[in-house]
């Protein structure tokens, strides 16, 4: 059997943390046994569509490496009737019937506890058309995510609305038209999803063909209040993520290890390794926590991981346009061990390209100035000539190596931490050091 699998968001802003957790999980499932991977926009309600939201999706999903076999808008579908077409032959063979009572606002009214339609014997020919739920029933199916079966009685689940009065079909039939229309072997969605599920799956039932496997993913909780994370409280965006200098790849091992956990408990996986390893009997029952730290570690060892010409392009953005790419070659190894976000970059290694800005100096530190200035002109410029020359002129005034090369260090960077001091000014060069030195003095 060919593994099917399929990420269906809506186009309604940026893409959410626990979204891009269900791509990948539905990708790498796919792909770990070479099946293929849907991208299908579910577009249905228009009304909650945002300008722009389509294409930043499909954008935020290449950066990711988030690549689709197929791809599907279920606006275009409507056109072509599929939707109605389904749902009229659900009333024809009595699974579904006609209604004409009016829309409830849920905010304003409540949602209805009423779970029978009072149209439902009427024998209407026209109107929105809801699912007609047998009574009696048990309605069950077996979680793969959570490997355990999972049961209703029909008594609780109400007469859902398929297919509205303008035509438009609700969730409840258009995904699961198209599911078994695009022949979709796996289903993984969030949990908020698990209430519907009786609703979709009798109308899998009745539309007839193989019913897709289900799995629901656990919640990721918030680290600081412990609840279910929310876009009022917590960042919850990949865009914004990636805005402050994450790297795609960090994020995406990051979220697939919230809610999914491997056999040898490794943790850094490329999405090259995760589609090799993954195995659907890791997904975990227990909700995880967002813990930022964790990103940021994330973040920092697939920085040191990437070569000086993988990271220059990255960099780039964030200096001068006149720094020249020799130089920022030369810089970048100092910097990327010392920083974990790519944002950081500009803040640590500014001084290689701006004059610091005027800093406040004892007369005691002016006393190391003024030797270092002399030194720093003679000397070899090499390392080792510095270091050695100041280290040995240090000892014999009798001064402490850490208060003398913090306020070189001031004076030449004008900060308190920076790169290593020696390599940075031989990047500078002895010229522009002695001038900053001397403007200090």
């Amino acid at each position: 059997m060919t593994i099917r699998t399929r990420f269906a968001p809506s186009p309604t802003g940026f893409l959410h943390i626990g979204s891009l957790r269900t791509a990948l999980y539905a990708y790498v499932l796919a792909k770990h046994s070479g099946g293929d991977f849907i991208l299908r926009i579910e577009d249905t309600d228009q009304k909650r569509e945002v300008e722009g939201a389509l294409q930043s999706l499909q954008d935020v999903l290449h950066k990711f490496g988030l690549q689709w076999d197929e791809f599907y808008i279920q606006s275009a579908r409507h056109q072509t009737g599929i939707y109605q077409q389904a749902a009229e032959k659900l009333v024809k063979d009595g699974h579904a019937f006609y209604c004409q009572c009016p829309a409830r606002n849920a905010q304003s009214d409540g949602y209805s506890t009423l779970m029978r339609d009072p149209c439902r014997d009427l024998g209407l020919t026209k109107g929105a058309i809801k699912l007609r739920v047998p009574d009696n029933e048990t309605i069950s199916y077996h979680d793969f995510a959570h490997r355990k079966e999972i049961s209703w009685s029909s008594n609780q689940v109400y007469d859902a609305t398929l297919l509205k009065s303008d035509t438009f079909p609700t969730y409840a039939l258009a995904a699961m038209v198209d599911d078994l229309d695009m022949k979709v072997t796996h289903i993984l969605r969030g949990h908020d999803w698990l209430p519907s599920t009786p609703i979709h799956l009798l109308v899998l039932r009745y539309l007839g063909g193989e019913q897709p496997q289900i799995g629901h993913l656990t919640d990721i909780l918030s680290s600081t209040t412990g609840k279910k994370l929310s876009k009022r409280r917590d960042s919850v965006f990949c865009e914004q993520y990636l805005e402050q200098g994450y790297l795609p790849e960090a994020i995406l091992n990051f979220v697939a290890l919230l809610g999914w956990a491997p056999k040898d408990n490794r943790e850094l996986y490329t999405l090259p390794e995760l589609v090799e390893h993954f195995d659907a009997q890791g997904f975990q029952d227990a909700n995880p926590r967002f813990f930022l730290d964790k990103l940021n570690w994330f973040n920092g060892q697939y920085l040191r991981r990437k070569s000086d010409a993988e990271l220059l392009p990255l960099v780039r953005p964030l200096v001068p346009n006149s720094v020249n790419d020799e130089l920022l070659l030369q810089i970048i190894p100092l910097v990327k061990t010392r920083i974990t976000l790519l944002s950081e970059f500009k803040n640590l290694a500014e001084f290689f390209f701006t004059e610091p800005k005027p800093s406040s100096f004892t007369p005691e530190d002016l006393a190391y100035l003024k030797m270092a200035y002399e030194i720093l002109t003679t000397c070899d410029w090499t390392k080792e000539g510095i270091e050695s020359n100041l280290v040995s002129q240090v000892k014999d005034h009798g001064w402490k190596n850490t208060p003398f090369f913090a306020a070189l260090r001031l004076a030449v960077t004008g900060k308190p931490v920076s790169p290593p001091l020696t390599e940075s000014m031989l990047i500078l060069g002895r010229d522009l050091i002695l001038e900053r030195l001397q403007k200090v003095l």
